[in-house]
């Protein structure tokens, strides 16, 4: 069987790689976007759970820059299927924030904008038309003579069969975070420049654990007016949201919380994350509703890559030796949904240069 064959493949379907690829394929130019997960989306993430959604990564849409606006614009009439409600939506234009354990939550003015689908369905719209290989990890990328990437990967659901396991491509973007990228990029067979891989090492990280809490129906009467509060001093928290308040009709009350990095960094490698889970709930209902520590059910989800404390200063990565070569997200030039935003669509533009 023939290794496949594109001009491009794009390593990660999160923010960067979906916009990246949108662009690339716009271009007249053949795409694979390659996806270790089964969804599309990155950290903009949504679980189902008991006929909840949950969105554990991602927390709003806030329309702070130029493509961050125009996107918000045009999801806010599209539909991921005729018969649905519009992709986004305003959630809130206020996020109340928390400062000192036994005060007040202030107002901060702040227009969220939410998908009642799930913020899932934000990605799940960039990816449309889209070739996308999911359950394909990178395990290794190795430049060939004929000027051609070629990449091995490894099957991360054996359900998924149908795609295959090798593919080759003129140019690579990765649009990962940066320690899965070097990953890849520091074996050998890579023979990436030295420069290149000290970039990535320079990018650092912070973590987040989330906890996803629903509570009997009989509870929804007792919630507050506030959609969702942030925590900026807190040495466990740091943000919670009435999940189930983003839905049109929602099922259960839904919580979504979010740790601090410093208590992520103390816990994300405990085997068993459901003790700390309870732990940032009770916490929680400390500050907040005493009825917080005792969910219908709860799951955690571990983010090691969720903030990018120290972003590069470059809109993209770039690289011709030995073949073409971007790196792109928010590792790049920001450390937001705009600048991975804006990171993919770099991307794009300096391949369609190199490859004119």
């Amino acid at each position: 069987m023939n290794t496949p064959k594109f001009d491009i493949a794009v390593i990660g379907a999160g923010m960067a790689g979906l916009i990246c690829a949108q662009e690339l394929q716009k271009a007249g130019y053949s795409v694979v976007v390659l996806e270790k997960s089964r969804g599309v989306g990155g950290r903009m993430a949504t679980r189902r759970v008991s006929g909840s959604r949950a969105d554990h990564g991602v927390r709003y849409l806030e329309p702070t820059g130029t493509f961050l606006q125009q996107l918000i614009h045009n999801l806010k009439t599209k539909k991921n299927s005729p018969d649905a409600e519009p992709i986004l939506q305003l959630w809130t234009d206020k996020i109340y924030q928390l400062t000192q354990p036994q005060g007040l939550p202030l107002p901060i003015p702040k227009n969220c904008y939410v998908a009642p689908q799930g913020m899932n369905s934000v990605g799940k719209f960039l990816a449309q038309d889209l070739e996308i290989w999911y359950s394909r990890r990178v395990q290794t990328m190795q430049p060939l003579a004929e000027k051609n990437w070629y990449l091995k990967l490894e099957v991360t659901n054996n359900a998924a069969t149908e795609k295959p396991t090798e593919v080759m491509a003129k140019a690579v973007v990765l649009a990962i975070p940066t320690p899965q990228a070097l990953m890849i990029l520091e074996k050998p067979v890579a023979e990436i420049h030295p420069e290149f891989l000290s970039h990535l090492r320079f990018v650092e990280y912070d973590p987040c654990i989330s906890v996803m809490a629903g509570y009997s129906l009989a509870l929804q009467e007792n919630l507050p007016e506030w959609r969702a509060i942030a925590f900026p001093n807190d040495d466990y928290l740091d943000w919670v949201g009435i999940d189930s308040s983003k839905r049109t009709y929602p099922t259960q009350p839904v919580f979504v919380i979010q740790s601090s990095a410093k208590f992520a960094t103390t816990h994300l490698d405990t085997p068993d994350l459901q003790p700390v889970g309870k732990q940032l709930l009770e916490h929680t209902a400390q500050h907040l509703l005493p009825w917080l520590s005792a969910p219908e059910w709860l799951q955690v989800h571990p983010w090691g890559y969720a903030f990018c404390r120290q972003p590069l200063d470059v809109s993209c990565l770039t690289t011709e030796l030995p073949l073409p070569l971007v790196g792109a997200g928010d590792w790049c030039g920001g450390n937001n949904i705009e600048g991975a935003f804006a990171s993919g669509l770099a991307a794009a533009n300096w391949l369609s240069h190199i490859l004119q």
